[in-house]
């Protein structure tokens, strides 16, 4: 039987363990975030800013934030549009500004603390220049329907300098849809191209701009902003093998017709490599210091002259020697059954002939592999 005494011990030693403990450690208190930071926005050309070309791009840099909007008015509060390039590094216009105008430019962007900042500019435009105008054509016709090896050709009227080569092709500019990356490349100081690594998927929409009004060239200046949208056709390829004096035209890579040919002969040898139909002609008249003749259904493949076209006067020839100066010959049915068929873009490989291609003889894009036309 516990006594008083007894319960009142076994208490105190339990309120005297409970002492002994104490009470439960408070959590250490979490240090705060650091706030968020705001964006950091910077824009060109600075306000102020005068005799600014009008191949002028908005320069946007942000730090600790994206930009979310870009506007360019001109005095009149006229919106020009745009777009920005795929690196964020600069807002476009889509079209060329006007020479002795002002412009002002607003940019917002959006920084970690989710506020925006925005910063407006307000440039002027130089007067026009007095020097030469350098001419340049974009060899593409708005709307119009292209075979799978079409580059996109830009030609100048006189040589770029190798100095200006890269502000030029930075205002050069290629989209496409699906996309197909690619990359451009001189060809001379007069002809820069580009290509995709492979030919163009059947279908392809592509939109290509040469903004090049405004820009320096040598001691002169380019003269002209313009676009085109064009659409890439089926697959057609044709290979004209020199060993067999056969050509196979194929349709989404299965042959839909050969036909026997007759290339050049040994003192004017056909070029062997990659073409492109250049242009389709129902008639070309042929002006050579041996003659000059009229052919039927003339498809170009070079600049120096190499086309293929009818030659009823080699049909006997065909299939068996070499006897034209140069140009593939095929009989006239089998001439215009091709020129039927074939688009502008169409690639075009010659093999086993006793000469190569020469870089720049036509649109020669596709002669070089992937790994040195993409070199500088």
């Amino acid at each position: 039987m516990r006594t008083r005494t007894t319960v009142a011990a076994l208490a105190l030693a339990a309120a005297g363990l409970t002492a002994c403990h104490g009470d439960p450690p408070k959590a250490a208190a979490k240090p705060k975030p650091p706030p968020l930071k705001p964006a950091a926005l910077s824009i060109t050309p600075a306000s102020g800013a005068g005799a600014v070309p009008i191949s002028a791009e908005i320069g946007t840099s942000v730090t600790d934030g994206k930009i979310t909007s870009v506007s360019l008015a001109d005095a009149a509060g006229q919106p020009i549009p745009g777009a920005p390039r795929d690196d964020g590094s600069t807002w476009v216009p889509a079209a060329s500004l006007r020479y002795d105008t002002s412009y002002t430019a607003k940019v917002t962007a959006v920084g970690a603390d989710n506020h925006p900042v925005t910063q407006v500019t307000t440039f002027h435009t130089a007067a026009k220049p007095s020097g030469s105008a350098v001419t340049s054509d974009l060899m593409l016709t708005n709307g119009g329907t292209y075979g799978v090896g079409m580059p996109i050709v830009v030609e100048f009227g006189s040589d770029v300098p190798q100095q200006d080569r890269a502000a030029v092709q930075q205002r050069l500019f290629v989209t496409s849809d699906p996309p197909q990356p690619g990359a451009w490349h001189w060809f001379g100081g007069r002809q820069v191209m580009f290509r995709p690594e492979h030919y163009w998927q059947p279908g392809t929409k592509i939109t290509a701009r040469k903004a090049l009004n405004g820009v320096a060239i040598g001691n002169g200046h380019a003269d002209e902003d313009l676009s085109a949208t064009v659409t890439i056709g089926r697959k057609l390829t044709i290979d004209i093998d020199n060993s067999t004096k056969t050509m196979q035209v194929s349709v989404n890579d299965a042959v839909v017709r050969s036909m026997p040919v007759s290339l050049g002969k040994a003192s004017t040898p056909t070029s062997s490599g990659t073409t492109v139909i250049m242009s389709r002609e129902p008639t070309a008249l042929f002006k050579t210091p041996e003659y000059t003749t009229t052919v039927q259904y003339a498809m170009r493949l070079t600049w120096g002259g190499q086309y293929i076209h009818a030659a009823p006067w080699s049909v006997s020839d065909q299939g068996k020697r070499n006897v034209s100066h140069g140009c593939t010959n095929v009989s006239t049915d089998n001439a215009r059954w091709l020129y039927e068929q074939v688009l502008v873009g169409d690639p075009v490989v010659t093999r086993g002939t006793e000469v190569g291609l020469d870089p720049g003889d036509g649109w020669t894009a596709w002669d070089l592999p992937w790994s040195e036309y993409t070199k500088a």
